[in-house]
């Protein structure tokens, strides 16, 4: 066998000397053979590092793999790499094992790593919905059985369980908080594309707590951007403009980042604000972020056990599940408007 070969099924059958169909029925247990061939087997199985392909016994056979495939948008984001520990955490007792991958929010990637996931039989599927994708051609799969959870925004064209967070409450609570320390002018800077739902849940709360408060809604003071650069851009077009904002709502927490970054660069220490979601190292920041933290670990486990509840028999309604938010007062989001400064 070459040296940078993988070891194959007749690898291991010409090391013991017999068929490779006797090797075969002793690693899948389906068929009679000795004990001394099955320990003859083993032996040369764990000598040559063999590995079997159990993807391809799964088709052969008709059975589920042992896998579960998850579709997120971005592998660098912490929230959803948060997410996706938790769900290994809860599935691993069950003997699963979690595959990742990025659709980079491009539905036709999004379809094509669903499709890759489909083909090895996973035996749980999970995804946060690409805007623009339809998840129509999972109708099949669910009929047949396979548990579809959605996460962190609902899927379009098919029925089946999400789990999401309180957007919209959540954003009300940030902005409501920035109100009652004196904010008349609050700029908004949420995510893209403008269709994502979860910028539209955070927009609507955030437009919620002006309407209750009394104040106007602004088309100026709302902007978005989809990576840290263009929230810094946004931010500084914001406080450009010729009656600026006194505080800022970040719309995740990438947009939060930029934020204060060019508020760092800009050396603007007067402005307040209030993230969606938390950030890494959020407390070392000067002043600390105050954050609407989402909980991506609760997100997991609840969709892990709405899966595995799915895989052991449930069939009651598709439901969609929301996850409380909660405000974290750390410091930016205190800081009084310049009027009451100046009281």
């Amino acid at each position: 066998m070459a040296a940078n070969r993988r070891p194959t099924l007749a690898d291991v059958a010409r090391e013991v000397g017999v068929s490779a169909k006797t090797v075969s029925r002793v690693l899948n247990e389906d068929g009679p053979a000795s004990a001394q061939t099955r320990q003859q087997v083993l032996a040369a199985v764990a000598k040559l590092g063999f590995q079997p392909n159990l993807m391809a016994r799964n088709i052969r056979v008709g059975g589920p793999d042992t896998t579960i495939g998850l579709v997120i948008p971005d592998l660098a984001n912490p929230f959803f790499g948060a997410v996706a520990r938790a769900i290994e955490d809860t599935v691993r007792e069950r003997g699963l094992t979690l595959l990742m991958g990025s659709s980079a929010d491009d539905p036709d990637r999004e379809r094509a790593l669903t499709d890759k996931f489909l083909a090895r039989r996973v035996s749980i599927l999970m995804i946060v919905p690409s805007v623009g994708a339809d998840h129509s051609h999972l109708k099949n799969h669910r009929a047949a059985g396979l548990p579809v959870v959605f996460l962190d925004r609902p899927g379009v064209g098919l029925s089946t369980d999400g789990i999401v967070s309180s957007n919209r409450a959540g954003a009300h609570d940030g902005v409501a908080h920035l109100i009652a320390h004196g904010h008349r002018r609050i700029g908004f800077v949420g995510d893209l594309p403008m269709k994502l739902y979860t910028r539209r849940e955070r927009l609507a709360g955030y437009r919620t707590a002006l309407q209750e408060a009394d104040l106007p809604y602004d088309r100026a003071l709302v902007t978005n951007a989809h990576d840290q650069q263009g929230a810094a851009a946004a931010t500084s077009q914001l406080l450009g403009l010729a009656d600026p904002p006194t505080a800022l709502f970040a719309g995740n927490n990438i947009v939060a980042l930029g934020i204060v970054a060019e508020l760092a660069r800009s050396k603007r220490k007067d402005i307040a604000v209030v993230a969606f979601d938390d950030v890494p190292l959020a407390e070392a920041l000067e002043p600390a972020l105050t954050v609407v933290a989402q909980d991506p670990e609760e997100i997991g486990r609840v969709a892990a056990a709405t899966a595995l509840a799915r895989l052991d028999g449930d069939r009651s309604r598709a439901r969609l599940i929301t996850v409380p938010t909660r405000l974290i007062v750390r410091g930016s989001g205190e800081h009084p408007a310049p009027a009451l400064q100046e009281a």
